[in-house]
């Protein structure tokens, strides 16, 4: 069953709400897995190279969650690299799925920020779809 872009961009808006959510306890989460699995599917199924270093990235953070310990060490600069290939991937996308893929971006660069101990405040917001009757 192929993906649509409606279901690609509920997984954004899903991504965009738990990185602005209490990492910590949605690492005790079996969720969080199954969120991390879902995003990496998704990058592969786009099947774009220019996808590839953000799904190495996943991998490796879904790694470190499922190993029971969190370092922010580690954390930090996987959320701030793929921060910056998510924004940079945002123009791949059309329509309603280019702003959340840009939005989650800026919210994994504002969350490796605020582990770094720095004061940014990721904004959970998630953008409107633009309406089709313009």
């Amino acid at each position: 069953m192929e993906k649509t872009e409606v279901q690609n961009q509920v997984h954004l808006d899903s991504a965009i709400h738990l990185l602005t959510g209490d990492l910590t306890q949605e690492a005790d989460r079996a969720g969080l897995d199954n969120q991390l699995q879902r995003w990496i599917e998704d990058l592969k199924a786009a099947n774009n190279p220019a996808f590839h270093q953000v799904v190495v990235d996943l991998q490796s953070l879904k790694a470190h969650f499922g190993s029971g310990t969190l370092d922010v060490d580690i954390i930090a600069p996987l959320l701030a690299r793929m921060g910056t290939n998510t924004s940079q991937a945002a123009s791949f996308a059309e329509g309603n799925t280019a702003p959340r893929v840009a939005k989650l971006g800026e919210v994994l660069t504002a969350v490796a920020q605020q582990l770094k101990g720095g004061a940014a405040t990721p904004d959970g917001t998630v953008p409107q779809d633009m309406s089709s009757h313009d």
